[in-house]
């Protein structure tokens, strides 16, 4: 038989292996008894979003699964329980992609309960598909390892700021300020995680699960970076209003923030450069990136230095 003829063989097989798979784990949680953690129907329901089928991506199940969570908050923990299970079961870089795809998109729908999560309850840190070589899928590890890490921050972040917004002395605006410098800081690191989601082999990689997924965290990325934009916007503003001699730290921390920012800023066209030429967008809709001036970051070493307090 051709190679070409093999090649195609094989990957039917695999189709209907993992089919049957998900089959089989659906029959399994039909069956399950139902209890405040594992609810069958949710299950199901995320079996099916996150199929082994990389030629398919299952949004109607993906809207199910937060049609679910909007309806009860009751609902997280049995979806918590039944995809973290998936996720460590898994040996599909396909099925384990998906999973960060659902689970992204939970975070998306900013339920109030979802703060609690913390640390995502499964690692996909160290994960390496086991039905294929590795010099056939290291590009899909490394992807799927990338994005893990990004949401393993996101949900600590979103635990924590939670507790931060809580812990802020009302009437005390020099501690705010310190703190949403702080919060800008942590979102350029997100961002610096984010950059690193992309394919390592665009070539072999080039399948429409993996543009999918880049367009995720391509939305994912303006929304950071126009969060950060707005943040130093307003902080400039509240930091040249200060009284002068009061404002040196807050400055220090800006200015450090306004040269990290320029750096993104170009490294953010670079990466959306690549993905037109991958094909997960088309150059008339790749996002406007708001360059940071250099007369901003004068302005702040002037303040910095003492020079002046505009």
């Amino acid at each position: 038989m051709p190679k070409k003829g093999k090649k195609k063989k094989m990957k039917l097989w695999k189709k209907i292996a993992g089919a049957i798979k998900d089959k089989n784990s659906v029959w399994v949680s039909s069956i399950s008894q139902k209890t405040s953690y594992r609810n069958p129907d949710l299950e199901a329901t995320v079996i099916k979003a996150t199929s082994h089928d990389e030629s398919f991506v299952d949004f109607k199940n993906f809207q199910r699964v937060y049609l679910w969570l909007r309806t009860s908050p009751l609902h997280l923990k049995p979806l918590v329980w039944s995809l973290s299970t998936r996720m460590e079961k898994t040996k599909s870089w396909v099925v384990a992609l998906k999973g960060l795809m659902l689970m992204h998109g939970v975070f998306c729908c900013n339920l109030p309960n979802a703060k609690l999560i913390g640390r995502l309850p499964f690692d996909l840190s160290t994960f390496s598909d086991g039905h294929s070589k590795p010099s056939k899928t290291g590009g899909f590890n490394a992807f799927v390892r990338a994005y893990f890490v990004y949401l393993d921050q996101k949900s600590a972040f979103i635990s924590s700021d939670s507790r931060r917004k809580k812990g802020i002395k009302k009437g005390d605006d020099r501690e705010a300020l310190i703190d949403e410098l702080k919060k800008l800081m942590k979102l350029q690191a997100f961002l610096d995680s984010l950059i690193q989601i992309k394919p390592e082999d665009p070539k072999n990689m080039r399948i429409n699960l993996i543009k999918e997924a880049m367009t995720c965290i391509l939305t994912e990325i303006s929304q950071v970076y126009t969060t950060i934009c707005r943040g130093i916007d307003q902080d400039l503003l509240r930091i040249h209003s200060s009284p002068p001699g009061r404002n040196k730290e807050e400055a220090s921390m800006a200015l450090e923030i306004l040269r990290k920012a320029k750096a993104q800023g170009e490294e953010l066209s670079l990466y959306f450069v690549f993905c037109t030429d991958f094909g997960v967008i088309k150059e008339s809709e790749c996002p406007k990136i708001e360059q940071i001036r250099d007369e901003d970051i004068r302005e702040v070493e002037k303040i910095v230095n003492g020079n002046c307090n505009v």
